[in-house]
């Protein structure tokens, strides 16, 4: 039985799977096998599967319909047979010291039961801004707790980086469609299971950039169903048992966000904005206050939505200032 299973799904994506494959071939850590689920490709992705497989008796390829990622990913979870689990997408590279660094992370962390690392996106020339600050951001995160601060942010792990024990993914019932992202899905669910996450301080994975890639066309990947995410998994945290919440922030993004709320049943009682020109005036029928009027409402959850960079932490600072506790007081969103 190998230590490790890697879980790689593909689907139509010939160009870029023999440099994918190349590089788990050349990792330091050997004790590895690889479950390539082919989801019905009708390129060159089997035979090219195949030419690797007959290469290497460590490459399985596991062939099914056109079933969609969900369920290639549960079927190489179903197939693994390592008590580890590290996830590739055959578009990426892994650095040839990947695997090794992660098994050694969580063997001298066995409270840790997802590990992933720090992440490169390419090539360069194509990466927008937004996708330059998300890797930065997924880069900082690097203890359980600066992943947990900031869960409710967006998804804290790059999907493809990471490995993970397999009975913690199996004892909350592997990959879920629920309509939005199956990984970011997945860690809140670990998380409120109890498993403590963290990351080797290391550049090990290559995470390909791609207009056409599933995150930029599929509709569960869409802002609003991030934010139906979210407040699914808030309402069983920090917003269990409440009915009314404020919002830092009442620009668009406060906005869009009362209204989401508003449709899962909880009520906006008022914002929290630094613009002189919003305070004192009413936001879809809620006032709102300068920062300094908070105290009196502490014990009201607040949720922080502003998402200007620089700004969550300029609003982390003024709410330590208040007294107020992350995640006990006030928890941020994007």
């Amino acid at each position: 039985m190998p230590q490790v299973t890697i879980v790689l799904p593909a689907y139509n994506i010939a160009p870029y799977l023999a440099a994918a494959l190349r590089s788990v071939r050349r990792q330091t850590f050997a004790d590895w096998e690889l479950l390539l689920v082919d989801d019905g490709s009708t390129d060159a992705t089997p035979e090219i599967a195949a030419r690797h497989a007959a290469a290497d008796e460590r490459i399985r390829v596991l062939r099914s319909e056109h079933r969609g990622l969900l369920s290639a990913l549960n079927l190489g979870l179903t197939a693994a047979q390592g008590e580890l689990i590290a996830r590739m997408d055959g578009d990426d590279l892994m650095h040839r010291d990947r695997l090794q660094e992660q098994v050694a992370y969580l063997t001298a962390h066995p409270e840790v039961g997802v590990v992933g690392c720090l992440i490169r996106c390419f090539p360069r020339r194509v990466l927008r801004e937004g996708m330059q600050r998300y890797e930065a951001w997924l880069n900082s995160l690097i203890t359980h707790e600066d992943i947990v601060r900031d869960l409710f942010v967006e998804a804290p792990f790059a999907h493809p980086s990471v490995m993970l024990r397999r009975d913690v993914v199996e004892r909350v019932g592997g990959y879920q469609e629920h309509g939005w992202p199956e990984d970011y899905d997945l860690w809140m669910r670990l998380w409120l299971a109890g498993v403590r996450f963290g990351k080797v301080p290391r550049l090990l994975h290559f995470w390909r950039e791609r207009e056409d890639r599933l995150t930029r066309t599929d509709r569960r990947y869409a802002v609003r169903q991030f934010r139906e995410l979210k407040i699914h998994y808030l309402k069983q945290s920090f917003l269990r048992g409440r009915e009314t919440v404020q919002l830092w922030g009442a620009g668009r993004g406060g906005k869009e966000w009362a209204r989401h709320l508003e449709r899962r049943g909880l009520k906006v009682t008022r914002y929290v904005d630094i613009d002189l020109r919003k305070i004192g005036n009413l936001v879809r029928g809620a006032a709102v206050i300068a920062p300094a009027e908070l105290p009196r409402y502490r014990g009201e959850p607040l949720l922080v939505t502003v998402g200007v960079k620089g700004a969550r932490e300029l609003i982390r600072e003024r709410l330590t200032e208040l007294g107020w506790v992350e995640g006990q007081d006030y928890v941020c969103v994007a």
